[in-house]
């Protein structure tokens, strides 16, 4: 039951996790400002000015698009017909919500963000980055079968 089970429960708070953010990005919201707005000052300071503004390569349009298109290839695997696409939906949201975590803690960005009313969200954006990171290495885990059999095919094509 919990193998029938675990990969919807993972799959929808990812989904859930991305989805609802994807209103902060898309609108510019305050907080997607404070937040792409200090990875810009910082990746400027390194000299790569412009990296994480609205159209820079790493802006909050580029990263809310990975969202929203690792979510729908998630959502998608639920059905049977569409189970192989489990692992690269997986995959697209391990590489997105590992960039989230690396800036995080190795920039001034930080693990406790501001919040636009001057307090701090107490790591709330950073542990629910964590969450996804495990929720999806663990239907990468559980896809192990699949990911194995599709190396089978592509070697076997050779």
């Amino acid at each position: 039951m919990l193998r029938k089970y675990l990969p919807i429960v993972l799959t929808l708070y990812i989904a859930f996790v991305f989805i609802q953010s994807l209103f902060f990005k898309f609108t510019n919201s305050p907080e997607t400002q404070y937040i792409f707005g200090t990875l810009d000052a910082w990746g400027g300071s390194l000299g790569w000015p412009g990296l994480f503004a609205p159209t820079g390569i790493f802006s909050q349009y580029v990263v809310g698009t990975g969202e929203l298109i690792a979510s729908a290839i998630l959502l998608a695997a639920l059905s049977n017909g569409f189970r192989i696409l489990r692992p690269l939906g997986a995959l697209m949201a391990i590489g997105v919500i590992s960039g989230a975590i690396f800036f995080h803690l190795f920039t001034p960005l930080g693990v406790s963000v501001l919040n636009t009313d001057g307090t701090h969200d107490g790591g709330e954006l950073f542990a629910l980055a964590c969450g996804v990171w495990i929720a999806a290495a663990a239907l990468l885990w559980m896809s192990r079968e699949t990911i194995a059999d599709l190396i089978g095919r592509v070697r076997g094509a050779r």
